[in-house]
C-alpha cells in the first residue's frame, strides 16, 4: 500500500491488507472484471482496461488499469492511473448536452420524465427517482413519474410539513440528507437528495434523487448537478404547458371554456367514422336558448355571459364524459352523444337538459329564466355527414322553436316533443 492508493481509495494501510480488490470494486463491474482478470492470468494480453471503485467518503473513483500475468513468477502485476475526473468531466459534459437535447424535444412529459431519468442516473447513482409537482392554489403534491421503493406508490396530496420535500418545495431550495441528518427532519432515508423545479421564481415542485446502497454518497457537485436536471426539465414543462394551453384556447370558447365549433366538427367526424366501422349510433343535440336576447339586453352583457356560463356548466352535468359539448356561437349549443343505442336516449337527454336548464337562474339577487329549443338529428336515420346531421338538427331546432319553444323536435319527419 502506497500513499497514492490511500489517496485515490480513502482507505489506510491497515483497512485494505487482506481484503480483496473486489470488495472495494463498483457491484456492476465485478462480473467483467471476473472475466477480464481469467483471460489474463490465462496469458492473454490485455490492453488498457477501466473499472470503477467506491471511494471510502461514498463518491465513484475511475482507474485505467494496465495489467499482465507473469508465468514464471506467477504473479499478476497491473498499473493503475486514477483518471476520475477526466471521466467525470466526460460524463457530465455528455450527460448535461444529452439532458438538454431531451428537454427541447417534442416528447410528451411522460416520456420526457423516463428519459431525463435514463440519463441523470448515468452520473447520479439513484434507485429512487421521484418528480414531484406542485399545485399551490390547491396545496396538491402530485408524482406524474416514480421509480421507488414505496409500496404502495405514493398517491396525490396536500403537501405534509416538516418533509424533506416540504424543506425542498416551500423553502425553495435543495436539500441533501444522509441517515444522520435525515433525523433532524424526522425521516427515515439513506441518501436523498432533493432540488426545487423553478421557472421564473415559480416553484413547480421537487426532482428527487435517492439511492439505498449505504456505501454511495451524493456531494455538492451532484446537487449542482441536479439542479441543472431540474432548470431543464422546468423549461420543457413550461413550454409543454404554454403549448397545451394555446391549444386549449385555439379549440374551446373562451367565455364557456366549451369546445368550440371546429373542435366539435372534429369530434364529430371521428364519432362517425367510429360509427360506420362498428355500425354504431349517434345522436347530434342544437340548442337554442329561449328569452336569452331579452335577458341580454334587459340586464346587459355581464348578465347575459354569466347567463351562459352556468349553462355550459349545467349542461356538462347531463351527459357523459365521452360526449362532447359545445357553444357554436351567441346563445347556441351543440351536444354530441357518442354511441347511443337508440334514438329515444337522444330524447330522454333532451329531456333531462330542458329540465336542468330550465331552473331558475340567479344573479345579483335576480332570478332569470330560460328554456332551451332542442333539435335532434342521428345517425344514420338524418345524416351521413357531420355538416349534414348538425344542418337536420338545426333545423329540428327551429321546428321545436317555431311550436311554441321549451321543447325538443327530431330532425323533419319525425314526430315533435314538448316539454312545457
Amino acid at each position: 500500500m502506497s500513499a497514492a492508493s490511500e489517496q485515490v481509495f480513502g482507505y489506510r494501510p491497515e483497512e485494505m491488507v487482506g481484503r480483496s480488490a473486489f470488495e472495494f470494486m463498483h457491484p456492476n463491474d465485478q462480473a467483467r472484471i471476473h472475466k477480464l482478470i481469467e483471460r489474463i492470468n490465462a496469458g492473454e494480453a490485455a490492453p488498457d482496461h477501466e473499472n470503477r471503485y467506491i471511494h471510502k467518503q461514498g463518491h465513484i473513483v475511475h482507474i485505467m488499469w494496465s495489467t499482465r500475468w507473469f508465468e514464471a513468477e506467477q504473479v499478476r502485476v497491473g498499473v493503475a492511473r486514477d483518471i476520475s475526473k477526466r471521466k467525470q468531466a466526460e460524463a457530465r459534459q455528455a450527460a448535461v448536452y444529452a439532458i438538454s437535447e431531451a428537454a427541447h424535444s417534442d416528447d410528451a412529459l411522460p416520456q420526457l420524465y423516463q428519459r431525463i431519468h435514463e440519463l441523470t442516473t448515468q452520473l447520479l447513482p439513484a434507485d429512487s427517482f421521484l418528480v414531484a409537482l406542485y399545485d399551490a392554489a390547491s396545496d396538491l403534491l402530485s408524482y406524474p413519474y416514480q421509480v421507488t421503493r414505496s409500496s404502495p406508490p405514493l398517491t396525490p396530496g396536500p403537501l405534509a410539513a416538516c418533509t424533506p420535500l416540504d424543506q425542498v418545495v416551500q423553502h425553495n431550495r435543495p436539500l441533501l440528507l444522509t441517515p444522520d441528518s435525515a433525523r433532524q427532519h424526522q425521516a427515515t432515508v439513506q441518501h436523498w437528495l432533493g432540488v426545487p423545479i423553478t421557472a421564473d421564481g415559480t416553484t413547480l415542485g421537487a426532482l428527487v434523487a435517492q439511492n439505498h446502497s449505504g456505501t454511495l454518497r451524493y456531494s455538492e457537485q451532484d446537487q449542482a448537478f441536479l439542479l441543472f436536471v431540474a432548470s431543464q426539465l422546468a423549461t420543457a414543462i413550461v413550454r409543454r404547458r404554454t403549448q397545451a394551453h394555446l391549444a386549449f384556447l385555439a379549440q374551446h370558447d373562451q367565455l364557456t371554456q366549451l369546445a368550440n365549433r371546429g373542435l366539435f366538427m372534429d369530434r364529430l367526424q371521428g364519432a362517425l367514422q367510429r360509427a360506420k366501422r362498428g355500425a354504431l349510433q349517434l345522436a347530434v343535440l342544437y340548442l337554442d336558448m329561449d328569452s336569452f336576447k331579452q335577458i341580454n339586453d334587459t340586464y346587459g352583457h355581464a348578465t347575459g355571459d354569466q347567463l351562459l356560463r352556468e349553462v355550459a356548466l349545467r349542461l356538462r352535468q347531463c351527459v357523459r364524459d365521452s360526449d362532447t359539448v359545445s357553444r357554436l356561437g351567441g346563445d347556441e349549443f351543440a351536444v354530441l352523444l357518442d354511441s347511443i343505442t337508440h334514438p329515444d336516449d337522444a330524447a330522454l337527454v333532451a329531456s333531462k337538459i330542458q329540465s336542468t336548464l330550465g331552473q331558475a337562474y340567479q344573479w345579483e339577487g335576480v332570478e332569470l329564466r330560460s328554456t332551451p329549443s332542442i333539435g335532434i338529428a342521428t345517425y344514420p336515420a338524418h345524416g351521413q355527414s357531420e355538416q349534414e346531421l348538425l344542418r337536420q338538427a338545426d333545423q329540428a331546432m327551429y321546428q321545436a322553436k317555431r311550436s311554441g319553444g321549451a321543447g325538443h323536435a327530431f330532425a323533419p319527419g319525425t314526430e315533435l316533443c314538448k316539454q312545457s
